[in-house]
Parts: structure tokens; sequence; C-alpha cells
């Protein structure tokens, strides 16, 4: 695969790979290569396949986050997976990295959303309010190495830039995010926000399928290599 993209699972249905944060996911207005055109390249060279590659994006991650992404490989895999996540039976975990400790070692938050589309960011409030969805995450701190706090996060739904503007929204934005307050990092391509891990009951085999995205290799990321 293009700029050695790891494939983390691979099967007749579904390919799941480790994203590098800079990635667009699928194209917009800035017609940058995406991930999702490397994949379908890597799927026509593996597998020796003429034409047009089907690939379906089952979800998405912000051009600046990286780790696990699911695309289905076939049009079945692609309307079981949307269901599953529709109905949420996926479990997203994902990892961030902030310099304020968080209020509490462990909390679901509650917020409301909206979007400015122009702009491309998203406000949080803690009451309902024109055009707001509804927020839910939880979080709980898991380990501190200098002056880094690493948080584990769980999504229950699934808004634009949730984690990031959430975790603002308590005073911690995450690492590298300057759209949301976060401290400037070394990397600007990436925010210091990963999915970690995705799990769910495989759509076609029935079986339950956990997969784990490694750390991006970098000064910061490699302090908690060992978490």
């Amino acid at each position: 695969m293009k700029k050695g993209i790891p494939v983390l699972y691979e099967d007749n249905h579904l390919i799941i790979v480790n994203k590098s944060g800079g990635w667009l996911v699928q194209g917009d207005s800035t017609q940058d290569e995406t991930l999702a055109d490397n994949v379908k390249d890597y799927i026509k060279i593996k597998y020796k396949k003429p034409g047009d590659v089907f690939l379906g994006i089952v979800h998405r991650l912000d051009r600046p986050v990286s780790g696990a992404v699911i695309f289905a490989r076939t049009s079945k895999g692609l309307e079981r997976m949307n269901a599953l996540f529709r109905d949420r039976k996926v479990t997203k975990t994902y990892w961030a990295l902030v310099k304020h400790r968080p209020p509490q070692t462990q909390e679901e938050l509650v917020h409301w959303l909206k979007k400015d589309h122009i702009a491309n960011r998203t406000a949080a409030f803690n009451k309902e309010g024109k055009e707001t969805q509804k927020a839910i995450l939880s979080y709980k701190l898991i380990g501190r190495i200098a002056e880094y706090y690493l948080l584990e996060v769980e999504p229950v739904t699934g808004r634009a830039h949730q984690i990031r503007v959430q975790l603002a929204k308590i005073g911690c934005p995450i690492l590298g995010d300057l759209k949301y307050g976060g401290y400037k990092a070394e990397n600007s391509r990436q925010i210091y926000l990963h999915s970690r891990a995705v799990s769910f009951e495989h759509p076609v085999k029935k079986e339950p399928l956990t997969v784990e995205a490694p750390l991006p290799q970098d000064d910061i990321w490699n302090l908690f290599s060992h978490y």
C-alpha cells in the first residue's frame, strides 16, 4: 500500500487499516490524495482485480486523527456495518493526550453540539438548543508521563469533532488541536487523538472481532508505548 499504511485486519468483506494523522479518509475540496484511494490500490494490486474496486466507507476519522479505520470490501459488508454503527453496536476506543488533568479520573460527558459547516468547527453547550445534537462519551485517566495525561475515551454517539470539542469543553483540549485550544505540537499534521481499537460482531461471520491499532511512532506517543 502506498506510504506504508499498515493493514490491521482483512478478509473477504472488511479491511481495517491504521491511518496516520494528516490523511483524508475520503475526498474533499482540497482534492488531496485519500486513504480510501490508497486502500483501493492495495486491493487492486494484491488481488489482481481488473477495473474498478468496490470499497465502502463505513466511518471516518478527522484528517489530523490517527488510528483504526474500517472499510467494507463488499456491499453486504457495508450494509451490515452501517447497521451496526446505526444501532451503536460498535465499540470505539480512543486514546487522547492532554496537558491539563481532567476534573475527574473517570466521567461520562453529555453535551449538545452545533456544527458550523462553513468554519468546519463544532461548539459544545451544556443545554439543548436550536439545531444542536446530543453527544455522549465516557473517559478515564489511565496514565501520566511528564506533563502529558493519557485519557481513554469511548464515544457513545458519533458527532462531528465530538471527542475534540467535548474534552476542550471541560478544559482538556487535545495536544496539537489548535482549532479547539490545544497546545501546539511538533507534528503539525496530527493531533494526539488515536483510534486505538474497534470491537464489534463481524457482520458476516457473526463472530466477535476486536482490532487494535498501534500508536504512531513519534517521541511523545512513544512515552506511552508500554500502556
